[in-house]
């Protein structure tokens, strides 16, 4: 979890590469309607988030269900979005990938991406960090997506197991 651009996919792709858990990039699973509305540079409201953070919940309790590990994307920017992930699903942990200084340059540099630089000051006014009581971790991100997925890993107390290492079903980030 965290704001565009915070480096959610990188680290992310290390973890499933370490692991072999199932990946789903939660941005992927936003409606076409929140995509081109982002893309204008306008930001979501909640009645845009609610249908899209169900979907990502729903994927969750499918990889539950099927006693798949799993890694999922999604900003998760409020308590409240970060409840509704977690209802019912007992495995979940967050990893709130703490912004480094470089944030806003690595936002306005990058390419190919639907979401526009101008939408990171109202993501980061949203931003409710990681509570003491909510599962899971936060991890700076002053390294590389390597580094800041060992630290993860480490701090999550999970090894970096083959794909066929049965392990107690997890999902978050």
């Amino acid at each position: 979890m965290g704001p565009s651009g915070v480096g959610k996919s990188s680290v992310a792709a290390e973890l499933v590469a370490r692991t072999g858990y199932a990946f789903v990039e939660g941005d992927d699973l936003h409606p076409e309607a929140n995509h081109q509305k982002m893309a204008a540079g306008h930001p979501l409201t909640d009645d845009d988030r609610w249908p899209w953070l169900r979907r990502i919940a729903s994927w969750i309790g499918a990889q539950e269900s099927a006693g798949r590990d799993a890694v999922v994307t999604c900003s998760a920017l409020k308590r409240s979005y970060r409840d509704l992930l977690r209802a019912g699903h007992p495995s979940v942990r967050f990893v709130h990938l703490l912004a480094s200084p470089e944030l806003r340059h690595r936002v306005t540099t990058r390419t190919g991406h639907f979401m526009p630089s101008s939408l990171l000051d109202s993501q980061l006014a949203t931003l409710e960090p990681l509570q003491s009581d909510e599962p899971g971790v936060a991890v700076p991100t002053t390294g590389s997506p390597q580094q800041v997925a060992e630290d993860v890993l480490r701090l999550l107390k999970l090894g970096a197991a083959s794909p066929r290492t049965p392990q107690p079903p997890q999902a978050g980030i």
